[in-house]
């Protein structure tokens, strides 16, 4: 990477503030190219996201076309290529397997350590980071810059100390699960240096529908299995789950861009639900014509087409009168269940966030252009994906990048222009 005259910087110093996954990655690749890395933590320990994550049986990657893949990024796409395609999901699966976490593809094209845990990788990304002379630095909370441009550091007990570096990663996550460590509050720290920052909004998130009490008491909590969800021309199939306050889960998330989107523009919005996704309309009322007798709606419903309770409260909700007997009417109601969404469901429970630094303040290595030798990575940056492996995936290879971009310019910039060097 160093060019003919570069300078060389074996042993100079570089604090990660954050212990998440871009945080950690970017320490990885910094220990590796000869530099002396300190990564702070504000939580007692690091990865308390990404081990959250791993109680679903944390999903690396995607195994998808690379085109397809990318393209789950959307806007951010032409700023996050560069880091995608020198960090993708090959390179994720041979980097756990390096750890002793070999990775297996899916029936869904989700890739997962065969351990289907955080834990056993964490303990051996830590081990090998610890091996290479990382110093991680739990409990110690950044607060920015003194004067002279030092390193603000407040420490286990509140004391604050100020911390040289030659260069500083801010790999601080966004605003969701402040508990686990993000909060946001760097936010403050770096508009105040002249860094443009978009307003954080949840992203795979849940949302507010006004249910009635019955819903709320007695479906809180119980999943909606083989679902359709539409908002407009957008569609996408899989499984919910009905909260106290309204609705999540993962074909929610799949579609929550659109539909926080859609409310932020006017207010609460219409989606529609389909219980029966791999059956047209004309099936539904022949399932529903043929059963005879005086039979009640549910049971109808029940026998016609093995409805849930859930799903039956769920028909009654959309509905907002009795339900109609005739099997035309039904049928219609069944593959197109309105309801209204009234708001998102709260920023700090959204499982990522949209918002954050501008790709605007940051250049192709992702620089701040306010900062000289300060550099962002993960969800601090303004981007958002889908659940499925795209969120971790982006989150390691931005921090690589960001790393990367450390070590070039420590090599080409004259020493004394990062403002805490001596």
């Amino acid at each position: 990477m160093a060019g003919p005259g570069a300078r060389d910087i074996t042993g100079m110093d570089v604090i990660v503030v954050g212990g998440g996954p871009a945080g950690l990655s970017a320490a990885e690749v910094l220990s590796a190219a000869g530099c002396r890395v300190r990564v702070l933590e504000q939580r007692p320990t690091v990865g308390r996201k990404f081990m959250m994550a791993g109680r679903g049986g944390l999903n690396l990657t995607h195994s998808e076309p690379m085109a397809r893949f990318m393209a789950r990024y959307g806007a951010a796409r032409p700023h996050l290529e560069a880091a995608l395609a020198a960090f993708g999901p090959d390179d994720m699966r041979a980097w756990a397997a390096g750890l002793g976490q070999p990775c297996y593809v899916g029936s869904s094209g989700r890739v997962f350590p065969v351990a289907m845990k955080a834990s056993p990788l964490l303990r051996a990304w830590i081990a090998r980071l610890e091996g290479a002379g990382v110093r991680i630095m739990t409990r110690h909370c950044w607060r920015g810059w003194d004067a002279a441009g030092h390193v603000r550091v407040a420490g286990p007990d509140g004391t604050e100390a100020t911390l040289r570096a030659d260069a500083l990663v801010l790999a601080t996550g966004g605003a969701s699960w402040a508990r686990l460590g993000a909060d946001g509050a760097w936010r403050d720290i770096v508009a105040a240096r002249g860094v443009d920052v978009a307003p954080f909004r949840p992203a795979n998130c849940g949302f507010r529908i006004g249910w009635s009490d019955l819903m709320r008491t007695r479906f809180e909590g119980v999943p909606l299995h083989g679902i359709a969800l539409r908002i407009g021309d957008l569609s996408a199939r899989g499984e919910a789950v009905v909260t106290r306050s309204g609705i999540e889960g993962g074909v929610v998330y799949a579609l929550s861009a659109p539909i926080r989107d859609a409310i932020a523009r006017q207010g609460p919005v219409r989606i529609h639900i389909d219980l029966r996704p791999d059956m047209d309309i004309a099936q539904v009322t022949q399932r529903l014509a043929r059963v005879r007798g005086r039979e009640s709606v549910s049971n109808l419903l029940r026998k016609a087409l093995r409805l849930s309770p859930v799903m039956l409260a769920l028909l009654r909700e959309g509905a907002g009168v009795s339900l109609p007997r005739d099997p035309q009417a039904l049928a219609a109601l069944l593959k197109d269940v309105p309801l209204v969404v009234e708001g998102t469901d709260d920023l700090d429970r959204a499982i990522s966030v949209a918002g954050g630094v501008r790709w605007d303040d940051v250049d192709a290595h992702l620089m701040l252009r306010a900062l000289p030798g300060v550099f962002v990575a993960g969800e601090m940056v303004d981007w958002e994906a889908p659940t499925g492996g795209y969120l971790l995936q982006a989150c390691i290879a931005m921090g690589r990048r960001a790393a990367q971009g450390v070590v070039q310019w420590l090599h080409d910039t004259p020493k004394g222009l990062y403002p805490s060097a001596p």
